[in-house]
């Protein structure tokens, strides 16, 4: 789809949701409900809004608030407006808990987090989800699994159920994109903890492999041997073919980091670049320069026997002398 096309449906989109048609006050109650419902089912869902809210608050002890209330979710769900569908659902939750349908609200308001990242954008561009925000993710699978478990023979559970099964993996496989960042950035502990994380919360979830490697690659950058073996036997064990896994070898997915200087990258390690030796300290320096005047000053008859003077202080860089040897003005060697 081109970039128009989808400029188009955006405008389109903010002109539904911003227009404000004015409801009809001498309708009646099921003047009003007949009309949200018609259109309901033509997809108007803007104008349905508009009139459902209208018989909420004009009717609020009628026979169709409640049910207006319950259809005002679905409502602002087929709108895209996801924050509005969870306030709504759960203000029905908390004035009808024991409504016949309120399972329906707790399955709407899942429904309203799980397409909140799947926006207007993401249903015609291929984004990867794995690498997205995970909170709506998150608060969609907390929100199927209240869903299960207080209405197991529900007949959206089945469909919640199924749904969980997707959010899991997609929070595992998130885990390890956090991970792999922190390798990236040698974050080596942060990167173990998330894919210790994974193996432990996500269990039979396709990232628990990549959660072992990730161990195994962290493990040996920090030179936790003992660690890394035992990651690397439980991926060969439980995942023989992943990936990371090369003739029953283990290869790192992030390369370390390349310390060498840029001459040496440029010309791929031929010039190497010369390495600085390292500077005297001032405190060397101090020493030296006391050295020096106190072996002028010497009188000449008591002054050490070397052949000159300046060679003995300005000495090769590969012989050592010790502190002692230069009180001692060499003596002491």
């Amino acid at each position: 789809m081109q970039v128009k096309h989808l400029l188009l449906i955006a405008i389109l989109a903010l002109a539904a949701c911003s227009s404000n048609e004015p409801v009809d006050e001498n309708l009646g109650e099921v003047e009003l409900y007949q009309q949200a419902q018609a259109d309901l089912a033509d997809k108007s869902y803007t104008s349905a809004i508009a009139k459902l809210k209208a018989l909420e608050s004009r009717y609020p002890f009628g026979r169709f608030a409640e049910q207006a209330q319950l259809e005002l979710i679905y409502a602002y769900y087929r709108n895209m407006e996801p924050e509005a569908a969870r306030a709504a659902a759960d203000r029905f939750i908390r004035l009808h808990p024991q409504h016949p349908n309120v399972d329906y609200a707790y399955y709407l308001k899942g429904l309203a987090s799980f397409d909140q990242d799947r926006g207007l954008v993401a249903r015609f561009l291929p984004l990867d989800m794995t690498k997205r925000d995970p909170g709506a993710a998150r608060d969609s699978f907390n929100e199927f699994a209240q869903l299960t478990s207080r209405f197991p023979n529900s007949r959206y559970a089945p469909d919640a159920k199924a749904r969980m099964v997707y959010l899991r993996n997609l929070l595992a496989a998130n885990e390890i994109h956090v991970a792999h960042y922190y390798l990236m950035r040698d974050a080596f502990v942060a990167a173990a903890n998330r894919g210790r994380y994974v193996v432990e919360n996500y269990q039979g979830t396709p990232s628990v492999g990549d959660g072992l490697a990730v161990m195994t690659e962290a493990y040996r950058r920090m030179g936790l041997d003992e660690l890394a073996a035992t990651s690397l036997e439980t991926l060969k064990l439980n995942f023989p073919d992943h990936p990371s896994l090369e003739d029953g070898e283990f290869v790192p997915r992030e390369k370390e980091a390349d310390n060498r200087s840029w001459l040496a990258k440029a010309t791929l390690g031929l010039i190497e670049g010369e390495v600085p030796a390292p500077e005297r300290t001032q405190a060397e320096e101090d020493v030296r320069r006391q050295f020096q005047r106190a072996q002028q000053e010497l009188p000449e008859d008591i002054a050490p026997e070397v052949k000159d003077l300046q060679s003995e202080i300005e000495e090769p860089e590969d012989r050592e002398r010790s502190w002692w040897s230069y009180l001692t003005f060499g003596l002491f060697n």
